[in-house]
């Protein structure tokens, strides 16, 4: 049986450790803008029924895992992207990028084979998603209490237009992936009922990661920033960094979620569970001081007049998402 210190311990290395030393490898950037101002109405056709657990006899589509699920998943998530482009928040650039992975997520799953439990990996991406939706409803509403840190620091960022596209980015990947996702891995299970490890499915996702990013840096660079795909830049990020960062975090997040599962005792798993916290907020900080506009030199000015004059555009894609429908893009 595990000790409270050494779960501890492992959930510091695999959150704290390896996740500081990724960001601390990245450099400069830009600030933020404030959120959009929608109805603070998350996944209502969804609440009734709503759980963590999968439960493939339930009425709910997502804790089933139907596919239905999926288009539900994506319309939330699509409202708050549409919405924040529309005002050229700075929050506009992770909830896109979310918009977009999940796309790609629905082109894999379609592909006969890839995932061995499909259902399983519908539920687990809606809950995912609605540790997002829940944190950014919550701060948009005013309740700062109901936000976990990171995801304090990354909203407050936007909000201040305090740091660079490339930090905008970084700061909603921190907050989900370091944050949300040890939780929710842990909620849902990361071993089906024959007793084998849900890992190899976790881990396809890695096969089109790599792919999946350099159009989403295309596009964010048509809509929002023109610098944000710029290779040249010394400060960018370009696609083969930001793939590695969020394999690096996605396997930090595993590490955790087990730590999270294995901890003997509430109290050791409290303590992983504040280790998880800090370790995300720390990540986040890293980033504000490495991402942070430095006036005068620097400001959001040119990235804002830039998606005033573009963020309605949607280019075509140079990577095929998937079919347009069922995911209604």
């Amino acid at each position: 049986m595990l000790s409270a210190r050494s779960v501890l311990r492992s959930a510091r290395w695999t959150g704290g450790v390896l996740a500081g030393a990724l960001v601390a490898a990245l450099v400069v950037g830009g600030p933020t803008a404030t959120a959009a101002t929608m109805s603070n109405l998350a996944w209502s056709s969804y609440l009734q029924g709503w759980t963590d657990e999968y439960v493939p006899t339930s009425s709910n589509d997502c804790a089933a895992g139907r596919d239905n699920c999926l288009k539900a998943t994506l319309k939330e998530l699509s409202r708050i992207a549409d919405d924040t482009a529309k005002s050229c928040a700075h929050d506009a650039i992770f909830a896109r990028a979310y918009v977009r992975m999940t796309q790609t997520y629905g082109w894999s799953r379609d592909i006969s084979g890839y995932y061995a439990d499909v259902p399983f990996a519908n539920h687990q991406d809606a809950v995912f998603a609605k540790k997002y939706t829940d944190a950014y409803y919550a701060y948009q509403s005013g309740d700062r209490a109901a936000v976990p840190q990171a995801w304090l620091i990354a909203f407050d960022a936007s909000r201040d237009k305090r740091v660079s596209t490339t930090g905008s980015l970084l700061l909603g990947m921190n907050a989900h992936i370091n944050r949300d996702l040890p939780f929710v891995l842990a909620s849902v299970g990361l071993v089906a009922p024959d007793g084998s490890s849900r890992k190899p499915d976790f881990d396809a996702v890695e096969k089109w990661l790599y792919t999946a990013t350099e159009p989403l840096l295309a596009e964010i660079a048509a809509r929002f920033d023109s610098t944000a795909d710029d290779a040249s830049d010394p400060y960018g990020l370009g696609n083969l960094t930001l793939f590695q960062l969020v394999s690096g975090w996605r396997e930090s997040a595993w590490r955790n979620a087990e730590a999270l599962v294995s901890a003997p005792t509430p109290a050791a798993r409290d303590l992983v569970a504040a280790s998880i916290e800090a370790g995300a907020a720390d990540a986040a900080k890293t980033i504000l001081g490495s991402q942070s506009y430095m006036s005068p030199l620097t400001s959001s000015g040119p990235r804002d007049a830039w998606c005033a004059a573009h963020h309605g555009d949607a280019p075509p894609l140079p990577y095929d998402f998937g079919p347009a429908e069922p995911y209604g893009y």
